[in-house]
């Protein structure tokens, strides 16, 4: 629990309202993705298919990505409150949402995005390690601290796509031996980015099958 839930009576993260990390009227807000959805990244697409137009022709190490809820309206309120705001109880809201709408992964072990250290440092916790500690715990797997920051590079936020992948190619190495197959959780998945260039890490150190798992999804291209 952060300093400003200790001082501060709790308010709805998206609307303000007095009482509860996120009120009902705006829980209701949060659009859950749902099928058809790609098979590969997870984006919600007119039709199922194996490879949609937002991930078709990339190399992506990761098996499948899965999202609860879409990035926008009370879902980014939300994510701005947890990640910028110092609303760390928050972290238990998104692990609801997940467990509600996403399902277990059959996987060996769990692991997170680590921040980089200037964020690491500012915030004083990382969102995606805390939702990883609770979906792991309610998904009764080992939740293991597999990946280190090779560089910081800059915020991922408000950069282009292309620009996106190029400042973290490389960003992730290996802290030790994966398992051969674990569930990698980060906060959001916007372009994918990020979660590509720490499975691609968590490949090299031995993971043949890496599945997704995040709050919530930017929906860029819709097919």
């Amino acid at each position: 629990m952060g300093l400003l839930d200790l001082l501060l009576p709790d308010r709805c993260a998206a609307c303000g309202l007095e009482g509860r990390a996120l009120c009902g009227s705006c829980r209701t807000a949060c659009v859950p993705l749902r099928p058809p959805l790609c098979q590969r990244c997870g984006n919600q697409v007119a039709w199922p298919v194996s490879r949609c137009r937002e991930c078709a022709g990339r190399r992506l190490a990761f098996a499948s990505a899965r999202a609860a809820v879409a990035y926008e309206g009370a879902v980014a309120r939300v994510v701005g409150a947890w990640k910028e705001g110092g609303r760390r109880g928050l972290a238990e809201v998104a692990a609801e949402l997940v467990l509600e709408h996403v399902p277990a992964p059959q996987v060996e072990a769990a692991t997170f995005v680590p921040a980089s250290g200037d964020r690491g440092l500012w915030r004083g916790y990382n969102p995606a390690r805390a939702l990883a500690t609770d979906l792991a715990t309610s998904w009764r797997l080992p939740l293991l601290e597999l990946l280190m920051r090779s560089h910081g590079g800059k915020r991922q936020r408000g950069l282009p796509l292309a620009e996106r992948r190029r400042n973290v190619a490389g960003a992730f190495r290996p802290a030790r031996d994966a398992p051969r197959s674990i569930v990698l959780i980060d906060d959001v998945y916007t372009s994918g980015s990020t979660v590509a260039a720490a499975a691609n890490a968590l490949a090299k150190a031995g993971a043949s099958r890496i599945e997704v798992v995040t709050f919530a999804r930017t929906l860029r291209i819709r097919g």
